[in-house]
């Protein structure tokens, strides 16, 4: 259910071309920060005793922020009826797979140095990184068909299901956090993702069933006539 009119006041379901284009930029520059504080920090030394662990696990923290921020987006639409905001979950699904990228680069190039025997025998062993492997090859097919020509290729039916992967890809990633955080004992912060994720599922899971029981009567009803 929207938010009380009051409130909707605020921001406008609809926002002018010149509006949205601002906020659109605005959104990309915010984006890029944690990768312009990295090279910021390598720069200066800022990257501490283990630079190597900390570019990783801070790439990887952001893939899975930007992901969540991505699942949000239909959520907060709903509640807010901001309907631009479904024209900037593209851009920041992108986001989330540009930081994945990094993140994979990063483990395979400065942590491994291509030793690729090792890195197959890591990604086996270790179930975080096997989340992890998983989650980034279902993020291949989701950024390779983020175009317009995509949708229209595969047909939005199609293009729609195949997004639905989106949701296993947030359930792999916070599951890739959290083994890697419960070998060292530490899952304060993957039960804060864990339950932002449930939070966001739990509202699609919500609003799904909520049709179904609208759509029902509709159905029966139909039959009989």
């Amino acid at each position: 259910m929207p938010l009380p009119a009051r409130l909707t006041s605020i921001v406008p379901p609809v926002l002018q071309p010149r509006t949205f284009a601002r906020l659109r930029a605005a959104l990309f520059v915010v984006a890029l920060l944690p990768l312009a504080r990295l090279l910021y920090l390598g720069a200066t030394a800022g990257l501490g005793g283990n630079p190597v662990e900390f570019v990783i696990r801070s790439l990887g923290t952001w893939t899975l922020v930007a992901l969540l921020v991505t699942l949000s987006i239909t959520p907060l639409r709903r509640l807010t009826g901001w309907n631009w905001l479904l024209r900037l979950r593209r851009m920041l699904g992108l986001f989330a797979f540009f930081y994945a990228v990094l993140h994979v680069t990063a483990f395979v190039w400065l942590d491994h140095w291509f030793e690729w025997a090792d890195i197959v025998a890591d990604v086996a062993k270790r179930p975080y990184l096997t989340f992890g492997f998983v989650a980034f090859v279902l993020m291949l097919p989701l950024a390779a068909t983020s175009t317009n020509a995509m949708v229209r290729r595969l047909g939005g039916r199609r293009w729609q299901r195949l997004h639905r992967l989106v949701y296993a890809i947030g359930v792999l990633g916070v599951l890739h956090f959290w083994f890697h955080k419960l070998a060292k004992n530490d899952l304060a912060e993957p039960m804060i993702y864990a339950l932002v994720l449930g939070v966001l599922l739990g509202a699609r899971l919500w609003h799904w069933r909520a049709g179904r029981r609208q759509s029902a009567p509709l159905a029966a009803e139909a039959r009989q006539g």
